[in-house]
């Protein structure tokens, strides 16, 4: 989650009133930001795109453009949207969930159509005046970055261990008979049953961790960068077991399937073992946001 880009400067500048308002609604009209959700080059794919989407408080998607880029933005409250107001959403598990399902939908709305860059989660400008500037300003690298994701997409792989899982996992059948053990009493049967939970444990994330080191050397084969994010753990992680690794490939969009084909099997017949191939996506890990400045 980026710091809001809006400083002292944005905090003191009188209220910017939305265009496009007949004159009698304009000094009723509170004033407003503009969000930022995406860049890519100037041309059709942006220009078609946004007037189809809608943005955060259900706002207009429009483009701001600058020396052959466009940024996709649109309006939002001012308040709700400064440093004070954002800290507050970020609190509220609802309202964040609102703001990253509508950034999300908007990026990988464009990115359908188009190579884009997308921005870190409210990133927020004073204006689209500021927006246009901050496309000047830092409009080689931008070019730079777009040349290099033009016909690439991001896909997540994430693995996951699951002692449960191979507690649970039938041991194979044996030749013959199992000779029998002699008793036990109760303590020393319960200290036996402590061990070989923390045995099926260890060997779980052991064997989760060579599934692990085996998606990256099959990844590396096939994919132009890689970003190990932190694993997920809590509401953010899905489904059963640990989250042990949580990484994001940047792969030609002609070697997707050829990359599911790859990692996906590599924890069959592996207990307690699962991985998760997710996308493609817009490459939200290998895209650079503006730089931050408290007089955005």
């Amino acid at each position: 989650m980026t710091s809001h880009p809006q400083g002292d400067e944005a905090t003191a500048a009188a209220p910017r009133q939305p265009l496009g308002l007949p004159p009698e609604q304009r000094e009723s009209a509170p004033p407003s930001s503009s969000y930022v959700y995406a860049i890519g080059r100037a041309g059709a794919g942006l220009d078609t795109a946004a007037p189809r989407l809608t943005g955060l408080r259900d706002g207009r998607v429009r483009t701001a453009s600058a020396d052959g880029l466009t940024a996709l933005v649109s309006s939002v409250p001012a308040d709700a949207f400064s440093e004070e107001g954002m800290k507050a959403q970020l609190e509220n598990l609802t309202e964040l969930e609102e703001i990253a399902r509508t950034h999300h939908t908007v990026v990988e709305a464009a990115h359908t159509g188009t190579t884009v860059l997308p921005m870190r989660l409210a990133t927020v400008y004073l204006d689209d005046a500021r927006v246009r500037s901050m496309l000047r300003e830092r409009g080689a690298e931008f070019d730079a970055l777009l040349s290099r994701l033009e016909g690439h997409a991001e896909l997540g792989v994430k693995v996951y261990a699951d002692p449960r899982a191979a507690a649970a996992d039938p041991a194979p059948a044996s030749d013959g008979p199992e000779p029998a053990d002699p008793p036990v009493s109760p303590g020393r049967a319960y200290l036996q049953q402590r061990r070989a939970q923390r045995r099926t444990q260890r060997d779980a994330y052991r064997a989760a961790g060579a599934v692990a080191d085996e998606v990256r050397g099959r990844a590396a084969a096939l994919a132009r960068d890689r970003v190990a994010h932190r694993p997920q753990q809590g509401e953010l992680a899905a489904g059963a077991g640990e989250n042990i690794a949580n990484e994001a490939y940047l792969v030609p969009t002609d070697r997707l399937r050829e990359f599911h084909q790859a990692v996906t099997g590599l924890a069959d017949g592996v207990p307690g073992v699962r991985i998760e191939v997710t996308g493609p996506w817009a490459p939200y890990s290998f895209a650079t946001p503006p730089a931050e400045s408290r007089s955005a």
